[in-house]
């Protein structure tokens, strides 16, 4: 496996060895002592699933207790994903990491506790996997802005996002609970 850093600290692009031919492929998608190997001696609880189509911007979502960490993947279509570092103590406070996850590419995207995480959807329809360190909280859930000028998120739009109504009343950096 082939680990890239991003511009936020500890949040890495993933990309695994694929085995193919004409039949198909073959990869690991989480394998403990592998990913171990590269800092990643986590444990997950909880998978997640959700389809969304062309436009939909997801986020950006954090739990302020009970943080996840995020392993996401695409397994249908195009998408792409952001982390934004909210920890105070970390070097990148503030800073966002973007990458294109593809059915095609097979990359993955770690995105460590105490990041917010969104993503937008670039092809007809895209089926994204997460694996989550820690249980969904929805009392706990916070949502940082999509768009907040501070950030200056590239996103890759070509028009205005479909956006669900907490996620269009995001709250910006500035006001934002935080982590340590």
């Amino acid at each position: 496996m082939q680990v890239i850093p991003t511009a936020v600290n500890d949040a890495l692009i993933l990309e695994p060895k694929v085995f193919g031919d004409a039949r198909g492929f073959f990869m690991e998608s989480w394998n403990r002592r592998g990913f171990a190997a590269f800092g990643l001696d986590v444990d997950f609880v909880q998978d997640n699933h959700s389809r969304s189509q062309q436009g939909v911007l997801r986020g950006l979502h954090y739990q302020l207790k009970q943080p996840q960490g995020k392993l996401v993947r695409v397994v249908s279509g195009a998408v792409y994903d952001v982390a934004v570092d909210l920890r105070r103590s970390s070097p990148t406070f503030g800073r966002w990491a973007g990458v294109v996850l593809s059915a095609e590419n097979q990359r993955m995207f770690w995105v460590p506790p105490g990041c917010a995480h969104g993503f937008l959807t670039l092809t007809e329809n895209a089926d994204f996997l997460y694996k989550a360190t820690d249980y969904y909280a929805p009392e706990h859930e916070r949502t940082l802005l999509w768009n907040d000028p501070a950030l200056a998120i590239d996103w890759p739009l070509t028009g205005a996002p479909r956006l669900a109504a907490k996620d269009a009343v995001g709250i910006p950096l500035q006001d934002a609970e935080t982590y340590p």
